[in-house]
């Protein structure tokens, strides 16, 4: 499970938004911004990952379709090191949701994935040269890379 982070909110026009401090500007809040926010904080705040190194909602064209990622972190080389799906609270993470983020990794080749709801998170490695996928725990520390 992610840990809730505070989250700096505002009401404009009747809608609620909140402040991306990767992003440096305030975004309509959702149950999935939230998870997103949530998750990057986590990265950085828990496990060390530097913002420098992190990119929300970057868009990549695969097969000719545009795609959106969640978050995407960098290793020290300028390489995807970790992948991030975010979903609301209330989507179940199942094989669409496995699908959407390998289709993510065999175009970014990265080496971790991170999926989560909120409540449920699934940490995986992988094994580039191998092709295999391994669940873990949890996520390594930033140190892990270093």
């Amino acid at each position: 499970m992610i840990p809730n982070f505070t989250l700096h909110t505002k009401v404009i026009n009747s809608k609620e938004y909140l402040f991306d401090e990767l992003r440096k500007k305030w975004v309509i809040k959702t149950p999935e911004e939230v998870v997103r926010q949530n998750c990057w904080k986590f990265l950085h705040y828990e496990k060390r990952y530097p913002k420098s190194l992190m990119v929300i909602e970057k868009k990549i064209t695969i097969n000719g379709i545009n795609k959106r990622f969640d978050l995407l972190i960098y290793n020290n080389l300028g390489n995807p090191e970790i992948i991030v799906e975010c979903k609301a609270p209330n989507v179940k993470i199942n094989d669409n949701v496995l699908g959407q983020i390998l289709n993510y990794q065999n175009y970014l080749n990265a080496s971790f994935l991170l999926i989560s709801n909120g409540t449920e998170s699934y940490y995986v490695k992988i094994n580039l040269e191998l092709k295999k996928a391994e669940y873990l725990k949890e996520i390594p520390n930033c140190d892990f890379f270093h």
